[in-house]
């Protein structure tokens, strides 16, 4: 998962994969392939638009970049 092979970088994908899992219920069963992905879409869009970060002074990311 990372560019240039730091396993430091591994971490911030796995809190990723985290919040997304149990923040946005993307860890439960789908009924079809097609659920998931517009689910899997649908929860990144909400954790960089709605959701804000500590890390980015409480800005969602898209307001942060």
């Amino acid at each position: 998962m990372t560019e240039n092979g730091d396993p430091y970088e591994n971490a911030i994908a796995d809190r990723v994969n985290g919040i997304l899992k149990e923040e946005f219920e993307l860890c439960e069963r789908f009924k079809s392939i097609d659920q998931a992905k517009t689910q899997t879409i649908q929860s990144i869009n909400n954790y960089n638009m709605l959701r804000p970060h500590l890390s980015c002074k409480m800005l969602t990311p898209d307001k942060m970049h």
